[in-house]
């Protein structure tokens, strides 16, 4: 591709690099000129104008574009016409964006003139919504960059993990000083947090803040068809041996997980039980701001594992906005057990 000034006699054919306006006729960049705009540039007494003029085995921008982002997805996004070198992806449905980092990097490190850039990983995504754009940054690009970018995404390193779990069940443990108003408005929230996901609440237990109540409550859960298990405790898990860890190991369960470096969401757990996965909630899933809960519960409800090492990696970029109701937030206040 050349770029450069060129008298106007010649521009017929060439693509303009920047709008052009003369004799009440006007060009907008990156169009190709006619022979009658030419004449009329001319006829109006412009001399020459910035244009481009593509060599043999370039591509141009659209198609470019176009032919990178059709490379990134796979069946559950959506590729868009391309415009002004441009080209979007959009989710099919909702769930979760999976994202190969390394391809796309690899794919960015091309060439200056291909880019693209994508929603963070694990994003939580509804039908329609934009998760990522191909640039081709100038008018068009050597076709032997194309190939290398398209060689560099052998595989599509774009998808979207559709929610599969819809069938909720929660249990509520209570104390002495807990309003019953309290779990009302979790419950509300977490209904709220499940409506994008399809999901739903099938079943609700209120029991006393003891694991043996816990642990039968997670059975009739289970029995009941519930597909992912949520445990909001009255008082925050401390150690692996408090009442809801010990409650789900007692209903024949195991413990995978506790605690995340995800802030707020630092005492949250994992668990399951049978082929059912169960989430000690943290004191701050009771707020509707987004947490470290989000990011377990998303995973989830898409059927994806979630284990040690994924939660173990989720530090960088784990420090999240404060809650201002969190009753011990970051700058300092009264310690409670309704913490993180």
């Amino acid at each position: 591709m050349r770029f450069g000034r060129v008298p106007v006699s010649e521009a017929a054919g060439l693509v303009t690099a920047h709008t052009v306006r003369a004799g009440g006729a006007t060009l907008r960049k990156g169009r190709v000129v006619t022979p009658e705009l030419a004449r009329q540039f001319s006829e109006a007494g412009l001399g020459d104008l910035i244009a481009v003029r593509l060599e043999p085995g370039d591509v141009g921008e659209d198609a470019a574009a176009r032919c990178l982002a059709e490379r990134l997805g796979d069946r559950t996004l959506r590729v868009a016409e391309p415009f002004t070198g441009r080209c979007n992806l959009f989710a099919d449905e909702a769930g979760v964006l999976l994202v190969e980092r390394a391809a796309i990097d690899a794919l960015n490190a091309v060439d200056e003139a291909v880019t693209a850039a994508t929603l963070p990983p694990y994003r939580p995504v509804v039908a329609g919504e934009m998760v990522a754009t191909v640039k081709v940054i100038p008018y068009a690009v050597a076709g032997d960059v194309l190939d290398r970018a398209c060689a560099a995404v052998p595989e599509p390193p774009l998808r979207v993990a559709p929610y599969r779990l819809d069938r909720v069940g929660v249990v509520s443990t209570r104390l002495p000083g807990l309003k019953e108003s309290t779990i009302d408005r979790t419950l509300e929230v977490l209904t709220e947090r499940l409506a994008p996901t399809g999901a739903r609440i099938v079943a609700e237990e209120r029991v006393p803040h003891d694991s043996a109540a816990v642990a039968e409550a997670l059975v009739r859960l289970a029995r009941e068809g519930a597909e992912l298990a949520i445990v909001f405790g009255a008082s925050a898990i401390a150690d692996r041996q408090d009442v809801i860890p010990a409650g789900i190991e007692r209903a024949g369960g195991r413990v995978e997980h506790l605690g995340m470096p995800v802030d707020p969401g630092n005492l949250l757990l994992v668990g399951s039980l049978a082929a059912v996965p169960v989430i000690g909630a943290p004191g701050c899933a009771r707020s509707p701001k987004e947490n470290g809960f989000d990011w377990v519960l998303h995973r989830l409800l898409a059927g994806l594992a979630v284990t040690r090492a994924d939660i173990v990696a989720l530090g960088v970029g784990g420090l999240l906005t404060e809650i201002v109701s969190r009753p011990q937030p970051r700058a300092g206040g009264a310690p409670d057990e309704a913490d993180a």
